[in-house]
């Protein structure tokens, strides 16, 4: 063996032993003879000491430079008094080199692994170089210890990990797929797989009873900083499990995660909010329960005052005007930044109130606004949102999403520039999900989780009759404000699948052509079933505090879908393309 123990785990308990170790020159230092080399490798440093004694040995340390690979063997002894380190594992002990063995030279490197304020494409352009940083060693045996404790919680709870196709078939409904081009069947095309959803639910027909994997999936969308364009998620399905059993037992998984990676306990049990209570309240469907802040309901209110835009967004079908409390000093400065953060949500203004004195209305509240609306009920706004003197009261006025977006996401900047949001961890399930949304550009309903959700009991005749009161049997799991999981009931009657399709509309050809083979075997005896997904890189980078999952994937791509260290995608040679029958066509300039 090239060595006996890893850099590391040198102890005390090895004092006195000869032990060879193998790693790279973290830092090398000349103290007036004394050589001392930090030896890093994947478990930590150790200090190796390099005396002139050892002559063969002092010399090749003498070449050695940052990153050089080295093989040393020597005697394990204890540091002089006054040297223990105790920020490291092997601070208690230092290797006295009797061998020194330079396994392969390093160039020196495009950046120091210490430096804490690298551009974002160097780091990506020599990225084999920025995971020897500490920070990246950290998290990828983070995320190998998370996919361990998901993988050791289902095992011991009956699900096998079964592989499902990669080349699959192209089925454009949600997000733009990866296609791949099949040369043995000219003009075809694969679709890489946004998920593997179709194929679990027919490993559900075929009586596996409990699937996951752990696995890639595709999504050729405009990137930000919580997307890849390849990720990947905790995949999930069961049979004969109803809602309530599937969030129980999902519930276990994250809580076991956390418990064995983090030694964290979370809440038990979750908080339970319906969807409809979740916009109410926080304006969003993936709440942050870490903010003290929420919405209140004015529109009931509002119909009858004089102020014409709080009075026509009440009046609005499907409007809503409600108000956000805050108690927390702005500046005016502050205030009338506001404005223009809340437009990008398409609110047209940002109304808001400063209580001064809640026990005189309405000479105690300080707005423009305040003349416009009568003292009772400038008396309802104040206790609806149990306002207090010094607090700030803003508005907002238009159609539901616009309000829910603006203030949602002003409820969120507020409480982070305020430093309001609690430190800790609050998960929650949030459920009873609405099963359409209306798409304006197609001018149809749209599934809000996929067509393959099965309604709520009972709601089975609104998904003809009345589309937008239908509830689904779908949930989402939210930690901190971020979605983490998503999942549903499945439908597995081939009757009530054509039901939702129709709704959507989806024709009975467009659906056959689609998904075929999904209605053809939920006819053969498909069991009821249900699953959850969740996003395994946004879970790691949380428990690794980082707010980049390219922070927690070894290889990722840049925002615009790059690989800067390989330089994909790439051209490829005109004869590759003439086997595809695949000719490129340039973009008409202008």
């Amino acid at each position: 063996m090239m060595r006996t123990h890893y850099c590391g785990e040198l102890s005390a308990a090895l004092v006195d032993r000869t032990v060879t170790l193998c790693g790279w020159a973290h830092r090398r230092r000349d103290h007036g003879g004394v050589i001392f080399i930090d030896l890093r490798d994947r478990e930590g440093l150790a200090q190796v000491v390099c005396d002139p004694d050892r002559k063969e040995a002092f010399g090749i340390a003498e070449r050695v430079r940052n990153e050089f690979v080295l093989r040393v063997t020597g005697r394990v002894r204890r540091r002089p008094e006054g040297t223990v380190n105790p920020e490291l594992r092997s601070g208690e002990v230092e290797l006295l080199a009797h061998e020194v063995e330079i396994l392969n030279p390093s160039a020196p490197l495009p950046f120091q692994l210490d430096d804490e304020n690298l551009n974002e494409n160097t780091r990506l352009t020599h990225r084999v170089i920025d995971l020897r940083r500490e920070p990246m060693q950290k998290n990828m045996r983070l995320r190998y210890r998370v996919a361990m404790a998901v993988r050791n919680y289902l095992d011991a709870h009956g699900f096998i990990d079964i592989e499902t196709p990669v080349l699959y078939k192209s089925t454009p409904e949600g997000a733009r797929e990866f296609l791949v081009p099949s040369r043995l069947h000219e003009g075809h095309f694969y679709a890489l797989p946004q998920s593997p959803q179709l194929f679990k639910q027919l490993l559900m027909v075929a009586g596996f009873d409990r699937y996951y994997q752990i696995v890639k999936c595709y999504r050729d969308e405009d990137l930000r900083a919580d997307r890849q364009p390849e990720f990947t998620q905790i995949d999930i399905e069961t049979s004969f499990l109803d809602e309530r059993a599937i969030q129980a037992l999902m519930e276990g998984l994250i809580r076991q995660v956390f418990l064995d990676v983090l030694g964290v306990e979370l809440p038990k049990p979750f908080p339970r909010l319906a969807y409809s209570e979740a916009m109410a309240r926080y304006g969003v469907d993936k709440p942050d329960l870490r903010i003290p802040l929420e919405l209140t309901e004015l529109t009931d209110l509002m119909r009858a005052v004089d102020f014409k835009v709080f009075r026509q967004a009440a009046e609005l079908a499907g409007g809503r005007v409600a108000a956000l409390k805050v108690s927390a000093e702005l500046t005016r400065k502050e205030i009338d930044d506001l404005t223009p953060f809340v437009a990008t949500f398409g609110a047209k203004g940002l109304a808001y109130i400063k209580v001064n004195d809640r026990a005189k209305i309405p000479e105690g509240l300080q707005s423009p606004i305040v003349k416009f609306l009568s003292g009772e009920v400038l008396r309802q706004v104040v206790e609806r949102t149990n306002a207090q003197n010094g607090d700030l009261i803003f508005f907002g006025a238009d159609k539901a999403p616009i309000v829910n977006a603006a203030l949602g996401a002003l409820r969120v900047k507020i409480a982070q520039d305020k430093n309001l949001v609690q430190k800790g961890w609050q998960p929650l399930w949030v459920l009873d999900f609405p099963m359409f949304e209306w798409n304006e550009e197609g001018k149809r309903w749209a599934a809000m989780h996929h067509p393959f959700t099965a309604p709520k009991d009972g709601h089975e005749d609104l998904l003809e009759s009345d589309p937008a009161r239908a509830l689904a049997k779908g949930y989402d799991m939210v930690l901190n404000g971020w979605e983490i999981g998503g999942g549903s009931v499945r439908i597995h009657r081939a009757e009530v699948q054509q039901k939702v399709f129709k709704a959507m509309g989806i024709s009975d050809a467009e659906a056959r052509a689609k998904f075929g083979f999904l209605l053809d075997n939920l006819q053969y005896g498909a069991p009821p079933h249900g699953g959850i997904a969740f996003g395994f890189d946004r879970l790691v980078a949380m428990m690794a505090g980082t707010e980049f999952i390219r922070d927690v994937i070894a290889f990722p791509k840049t925002q615009r879908g790059q690989d800067l260290l390989t330089g994909a995608p790439s051209p490829v040679e005109e004869k590759q393309l003439r086997e595809l029958s695949i000719r490129v066509r340039e973009k008409p300039k202008g």
